[in-house]
């Protein structure tokens, strides 16, 4: 395979090492001329390999210990050689492929990577991740755990959203990877979906709209690109696409729904959007999403206007190869998922049958050259602009304590109290209670219990492994429980609903003396199979142990005052609502921001915006910190309202909490200030961007001399 010049790489890294202000020097439209001259050069293998983005077996760029898995994957032995081997645009991490071993490991992998494409094709590398939050986290702790999504969707505060995307894209940026797999925009409106579920941030549109958006602004932020997924939307299915085909049968207002945080999405400038696997029948009967051009170009190109990267999900999923008289291979999916509109086919099962699936459409014209161009264009342009390559923040800020304490402070704030009858009254006394920790051993009741003591409870366990408690479990749980210096039982549950034999321990425990608390560390569907007699519930989105801090701090000790409410609704078999969206037992006060106004007038010395005194409530205004009185704006001006403190307010259901205005007059261009001696101070930059342009434009040159194939 041709590869491209490491000169033109080497000019794209120093332009990416530019500071922020000179890159915004460059004039619009500038990468997109220098590219169009880069693609034009390059062969179809070269064109195809920016398109391919493949995981790789191994902790280094030179690692050989996982060679078998790479040889006979990619018939080489290094993660180095799999990047060189394809001229690849970019690789996947996973902990399975001992990728995401430490963060030291994951930088140097990382940079190993980068080296390896500067050395082959001259194009810094796309290194992404599955980072989402939650039980999708592929870069585990000393990185921050974050609680996921739903549980961010529980606390229904998108500046904790946005700071979850600073959190995981400065984290990420420091372990040179530059694409997340995240934000989750999909609704979960089906209870029984196997795939989303507590990776959703909710039911609602607007609410996850919302969240989304604030994540894609926040991991962006960090130079870090946001994957929202899975394009047109993922969560109304009852089949998992990893291993089955879903089908989606709702009409076109429904499906209108689920495009709403796609929508928001795009409006905050997200960098790619990952297509879903699933047939959505009311836009194509026939083809999944994936490989649909209903889907990809003429609903997300055409109808939304989306401009930036489309990708594929992961192409080794059963989906694509389940479709019903219409088997397809490697190849025949990579055709499909280019036609359709995608410009990114990531983790094929079989590159090499990808790659000549590719080349044999190219030959007959099924796919053209110019197509795969219009792609790779836009793929050369964005790594231009978000400035792929760069180095990041030193990796201190890997797992800091700011950031824990902002994972803890969503885990706390989403902490929701579904059920709190007299008998048990919480929250319950630290100083005083002796309490029970149980459950299933699949929901990890004993990472619940060191929280617990933490927060002064004295606590004792009954643990048994398995999502299924046996009968000799259930009734050594239920004898502990009846010991008299017992004051609550706790019991953490998953997959509730499913589950008998979960059922069966709760049923059995609230037949005792003792109260009882389930801890839903499953979805809150849950609530539906809880026993009329369990006098307390509380759910936590998951069992990971930043879930339990909340559960620990806020609903059990009563530390912190528990603010969370549902993000989905929770109905029984028969259809009747047990718990409405946006349900909890919060215990703190309600309040309604007052109105914000907007003072107009003609120039701009008199416009501003007016934030009125108000109890409970914090005003921002542009995402920084606003307080009562008048303050000067122009141009476009966006308020929003918060609960402060939220420990001890929170506001009320359905207010106001956004106000957004343009004014009518500009603020003028302010004329650049002079030193001492007259120059300007903004030439030195000017110069660097002149000095970088010369150095692309040279290197341009030499990239007309074709190399040798290695």
């Amino acid at each position: 395979m041709t590869l491209h010049r490491t000169a033109l790489g080497a000019a794209l890294a120093a332009f990416a090492l530019l500071a922020p202000a000179a890159q915004a020097a460059v004039p619009a439209g500038a990468e997109t001329a220098d590219t169009a001259a880069q693609v034009a050069a390059m062969s179809e293998d070269e064109l195809i390999g920016q398109m391919v983005w493949a995981h790789v077996y191994g902790s280094t760029a030179d690692d050989t210990s996982m060679a078998a898995e790479n040889r006979a994957r990619y018939g080489v032995d290094t993660p180095a050689q799999v990047v060189e081997k394809y001229a690849l645009g970019g690789v996947l991490y996973f902990a399975w492929a001992a990728n995401t071993e430490s963060p030291e490991q994951v930088a140097e992998l990382s940079a190993g990577l980068q080296e390896a494409a500067a050395d082959g094709s001259g194009v810094p590398l796309a290194i992404t991740v599955d980072q989402e939050g939650g039980e999708v986290s592929r870069i585990g702790e000393p990185a921050t755990a974050l609680p996921g999504g739903m549980a961010l969707g529980a606390t229904f505060d998108p500046g904790l959203a946005r700071a979850q995307g600073e959190l995981l894209g400065s984290e990420l940026a420091a372990m040179g990877v530059n694409v997340d797999w995240a934000p989750v925009a999909d609704l979960n409106t089906n209870p029984a979906n196997p795939v989303i579920g507590l990776r959703s941030p909710g039911a609602d549109p607007a609410g996850v709209a919302e969240l989304t958006a604030a994540q894609v602004e926040g991991l962006q932020s960090q130079h870090v690109a946001a994957g929202a997924k899975h394009f047109p939307g993922h969560g109304d299915t009852d089949v998992d696409s990893h291993t089955g085909l879903p089908i989606v049968t709702y009409d076109r207002a429904t499906l209108d729904q689920h495009l709403v945080p796609f929508e928001a999405a795009i409006d905050a400038g997200v960098d790619i959007i990952m297509s879903a696997h699933i047939v959505v029948e009311a836009l194509d009967p026939e083809l999944p999403g994936t490989l649909s051009p209903a889907v990809l170009t003429d609903l997300l190109r055409d109808e939304l206007g989306y401009t930036g990267l489309v990708t594929t999900d992961a192409l080794d999923m059963a989906a694509l190869k389940q479709l019903p008289g219409n088997p397809l291979d490697d190849g025949d999916i990579a055709v499909l998922a280019i036609q359709a509109g995608s410009d990114i086919l990531l983790d094929s099962p079989d590159v090499d049958a990808t790659v000549a699936g590719v080349q044999e459409a190219l030959e007959s014209g099924e796919l053209t050259r110019e197509r795969l161009e219009e792609s790779v264009t836009r793929i050369l342009d964005w790594k231009a602009e978000r400035g792929i390559g760069a180095p990041g923040p030193d990796l201190d800020v890997v797992g800091s304590e700011e950031h824990r304490a902002t994972a803890r402070t969503i885990s706390e704030r989403a902490a929701t109290v579904l059920r709190d009858e007299e008998e048990l009254a919480l929250p319950l006394d630290p100083g005083a209670d002796r309490l029970l920790v149980v459950g299933a051993g699949s929901a990890w009741p004993e990472r619940l219990t060191p929280l617990l003591e933490e927060e002064g409870f004295t606590v004792t366990e009954r643990l048994e492994s398995g999502d299924s408690p046996s009968a000799g479990y259930r009734s050594a749980a239920v004898a502990a429980a009846a010991q008299d210096d017992v004051a609550a039982v706790v019991a953490t549950v998953d997959d509730l609903r499913g589950n008998p034999a979960q059922q069966a321990l709760l049923e059995e425990l609230a037949a005792g003396p003792a109260p009882v608390v389930a801890v839903l560390a499953g979805t809150p569907y849950d609530l539906a199979a809880v026993p009329e007699d369990v006098p307390g519930v509380v759910a936590s989105y998951g069992a990971t142990t930043v879930n339990y801090a909340g559960v620990a701090t806020a609903a059990l000790a009563g530390r912190e005052l528990p603010t969370g409410r549902l993000p989905v609704a929770v109905t029984a078999e028969d259809g009747t609502v047990l718990a409405e969206l946006g349900f909890g037992l919060r215990r703190t006060e309600e309040v309604t921001p007052v109105e914000v106004t907007f003072t107009d007038l003609p120039g701009t010395e008199d416009d501003v915006v007016e934030i009125p005194p108000a109890t409970g409530v914090a005003y921002l205004l542009d995402g920084e910190p606003a307080g009562p009185g008048s303050h000067h704006a122009s141009g476009s001006v966006v308020v929003t309202a918060e609960p402060d403190p939220p420990s001890s307010y929170h506001l009320a259901d359905g207010a106001t909490t956004r106000w957004e205005h343009t004014f009518d007059a500009t603020a003028p261009a302010a004329a650049p200030e002079e030193d001492d001696d007259g120059a300007t101070p903004w030439l030195p930059v000017a110069g660097a961007v002149a000095l970088v342009v010369a150095v692309v434009t040279g290197a341009l040159a030499l990239r007309r001399r074709r190399r040798p194939a290695n």
